[in-house]
């Protein structure tokens, strides 16, 4: 029999909640680290646009600029996919 089981464990973005995060957006990357979310916007503290990943398996970014305000504003529906990094 199948059930239908309510959970409060986050899913999605919800769930990277205070990490570092890297968001492939329709336009831009993003990384920073991800402090807000709601279902219209996310914020990132020390956000910085990424304009050139470089190799995967670096340690940091090629070209990642900071963003000045200490927190930055993201669409929800820009955001392609986003995942948990270390950079």
């Amino acid at each position: 029999m199948k059930q239908l089981i309510e959970s409060d464990k986050a899913e999605g973005l919800e769930s990277l909640l205070g990490e570092s995060v890297l968001l492939m957006c329709m336009n831009y990357f993003y990384a920073g680290k991800l402090i807000g979310v709601n279902e219209a916007d996310v914020i990132l503290e020390d956000a910085r646009i990424v304009y050139d990943t470089g190799t995967w398996s670096n340690d940091s970014y090629s070209d990642a600029q900071k963003i000045g305000p200490k927190e930055w504003l993201i669409r929800v529906y820009s955001i392609e996919s986003y995942g948990k990094v270390e950079k």
